[in-house]
């Protein structure tokens, strides 16, 4: 990314996008007192809403909707509108945003084939119904009135919807989003209620639940050269994921194309650290990949049309060694990225890969990059613990590859890899250097003697021998 593409994609100004977003955190406001009681400013946010959409083919029912609301008629078909009214006001703000990265790094992007409704079973479909009931009584009473009892309610659901390949994702959805509730009861005493994200989730289960709507599901393969640029982690109590970053050489003459590949384990609170790597090593190809930088030779590797690798790792074979900062000079200019999936258009889903290098940076808790004058954030809080990228890494650092997204109303980055000064000598440093195990001695050791997963297993192999 050169200081002039940034300067321009900082410049950008888009007032459009900040009364979008105003008026979403208005209409969610309704969500925390509830539907189910006269409220003005819940009725206000509705009509802006009604006039946000007027142009749109979601006019008339959203008219008729809010209409029915304010006048006290409150069911899931309405909510429903609400919901798909509200998602449409964040995708067209992904979309302008999504646009002026796009046109700041002259990146091409491909359109994606609209898919076919897959109607589910009886079962499912019975389940689905009784989530809707759930998510419309959650909705009439507000989340600042909910209780453990209404809450525990949905654990049926979740069971059943879980048992079905169809229902997971709501079942996970639904699932997360009430353990969020649960935990944090009584929401009326939180002086700052996280309410962007309980109704981002509270109005994706009410899609997911809808009939008709469409699944991204893998239907098309990809053969070539896979070459890494970076790798995200993330946790959380019961669950570690590997999310990577990387480009695909289709043949001689194809053009590179940006995809991703995500894998995620369960985990438990004790399992932190290096120690994560763990649980995922039934990816032994991959891994190798990412710890010794091999590109992947991928045969017919299962790929959905938003460009997510399915990863099925007898399908790749790691291959030769290839610099990720070589990769990103070379390919990231002309790689082809591909548009994001509806349901999924949200400005927290931008996540664009990129590469910077000549930068001065502006040292502090939280680093900045000054490319040419033009200065921009970097997200230091999704470094992690299971893998050798630290802050100090990054302030030193004299190129980055990064994952550029907008967050809190700005741009900013998310090392990946970054090359730095170890001992005087630049050094690659980058978040899957661990993937087969800690490479700085005093860290093997410490994870050697404090084994978590082994243990578990050797538990657990006790008990199954009992």
């Amino acid at each position: 990314m050169l200081a002039s593409q940034l300067e321009s994609l900082l410049a950008t100004d888009r007032p459009g996008v900040d009364a979008a977003l105003q008026l979403v955190t208005d209409l969610d406001a309704g969500l925390l007192t509830g539907y189910g009681r006269p409220n003005p400013d819940r009725d206000a946010a509705l009509a802006a809403l009604t006039s946000a959409v007027a142009a749109t083919p979601l006019a008339d029912k959203v008219a008729a909707a809010t209409l029915a609301i304010a006048e006290g008629i409150v069911t899931d078909e309405q909510l429903a509108v609400v919901a798909a009214a509200r998602s449409a006001l964040l995708g067209a703000v992904h979309d302008a945003l999504l646009s002026d990265v796009d046109e700041a790094t002259d990146r091409a992007r491909v359109d994606v084939a609209a898919g076919e409704a897959v109607e589910p079973d009886k079962k499912v479909a019975a389940l689905r119904g009784a989530a809707r009931a759930w998510l419309t009584e959650l909705a009439i009473t507000g989340v600042a009135g909910l209780d453990e009892a209404f809450l525990g309610d949905v654990n049926p659901i979740v069971e059943g919807l879980g048992g079905h390949p169809a229902g997971r994702r709501l079942a996970v959805l639904l699932d997360g989003l009430s353990a969020e509730l649960r935990s944090c009861t009584p929401i009326a005493l939180m002086a700052e209620p996280p309410m962007r994200r309980w109704a981002d989730l509270w109005s994706r289960a009410q899609l997911l639940s809808r009939p008709g709507h469409v699944d991204e599901v893998p239907d098309d393969r990809i053969s070539g050269r896979l070459l890494v640029l970076g790798t995200e982690l993330f946790e959380h109590s019961t669950l570690f994921g590997v999310v990577v970053h990387g480009v695909v050489e289709t043949g001689k003459e194809g053009v590179p194309r940006l995809v991703r590949a995500t894998v995620t384990a369960p985990k438990v609170d004790v399992i932190t650290g290096p120690a994560m790597w763990n649980l995922i090593t039934d990816r032994p190809n991959l891994m190798t990949a990412l710890a010794e930088d091999r590109c992947l030779e991928l045969t017919d590797m299962p790929i959905t049309p938003t460009g997510e690798l399915v990863w099925s790792d007898e399908d790749a074979k790691p291959g030769e060694v290839v610099d990720p900062l070589a990769t990103a000079r070379l390919h990231l200019v002309q790689a082809v990225a591909t548009r994001t999936h509806p349901l999924d258009r949200h400005p927290v889903a931008i996540a664009e890969p990129v590469f910077v290098e000549q930068y001065k940076v502006i040292k502090g808790e939280e680093p900045k990059f000054n490319l040419g004058g033009a200065t921009l954030d970097i997200d230091v809080s999704r470094l992690s613990p299971a893998a050798p990228l630290t802050v100090k890494n990054v302030a030193a650092s004299t190129a980055c590859i990064g994952v550029l997204r907008w967050d809190a109303g700005s741009w900013t980055l998310s090392p990946l890899a970054v090359q730095a000064p170890v001992k005087r000598v630049p050094t690659l440093i980058h978040n899957g250097q661990w993937a087969a195990g800690p490479t700085d001695p005093k860290v093997a050791k410490a994870v050697e003697r404090n084994d978590s997963v082994r243990v578990l297993r050797e538990r657990a192999g006790r008990l199954l021998r009992k």
